[in-house]
């Protein structure tokens, strides 16, 4: 039997679980809930009606949260020559080659997204079994393959998060923080929820949005409606 903390308890006589709410009135609930001693995250789950172990049921992307995400943003950049002096003037924190796979071979990890241009994969390929499992390896679906470095650093550093579908058919994502406005939580959201419709799988059969949940980093999930979410 699952055992709930005092805090725990106190937010759940805040609202039906099994309840199924409108945007605007989760996250009202979300950051009403929020009790922790820090500003906690406040995080999208979806799940979706595909199979990701098709490959063309595989939901992935990025999308420019409108408020970003309240943190700031580490950015690494492999790449040499001119497109290195490109991801420096852009505000990249971590620019190089060779050098840089070295240190992460070496078990440094100080960054958040990583980018590379695509005749540098080859050389990053070989820190696939380091950066893959963390989520930090870079790739074209999401935009963090590229030789549009300026573009992709800048969008990173202003708010821009990826998604990925995983294993279970659910997508998870940050869309700001407690201390954020409604106004920001909820542009933040719709931006999120529109790109993912957006990125349906042509292969996709049936109902694709199956149930959404909002959150902060210690609160509980609230359940959204698909069908309030014009709400």
């Amino acid at each position: 039997m699952v055992k709930f903390s005092k805090k725990q308890q106190e937010a759940g006589k805040k609202f039906q679980r099994d309840e199924l709410y409108n945007p605007s009135e989760a996250l009202k609930l979300v950051k009403e809930i929020a009790s922790a001693n820090f500003d906690e995250t406040v995080e999208l789950a979806v799940r979706l009606g595909v199979n990701p172990k098709h490959a063309d049921q595989q939901v992935r992307g990025g999308v420019v949260l409108p408020h970003g995400t309240g943190k700031e943003v580490r950015v690494l950049v492999f790449a040499k020559g001119d497109k290195a002096k490109e991801a420096e003037e852009a505000g990249a924190d971590y620019v190089g080659a060779d050098d840089l796979v070295s240190k992460i071979q070496e078990g440094w990890l100080e960054f958040d997204v990583a980018v590379a241009t695509p005749d540098m994969m080859g050389t990053v390929g070989k820190l696939g079994k380091v950066l893959g499992p963390r989520g930090l390896m870079p790739n074209p679906k999401s935009g963090t393959v590229t030789f549009e470095l300026h573009k992709a650093v800048t969008e990173i550093k202003a708010g821009k998060v990826e998604y990925r579908v995983d294993k279970s058919g659910n997508v998870h994502v940050p869309i700001g923080r407690v201390s954020f406005s409604m106004d920001q939580l909820k542009e933040n959201f719709n931006a999120v929820m529109d790109e993912i419709i957006r990125a349906r799988p042509s292969a996709a059969r049936g109902q694709y949005i199956r149930g959404i949940t909002i959150s902060s980093t210690m609160g509980p999930g609230v359940k959204v409606s698909p069908q309030k979410m014009g709400a």
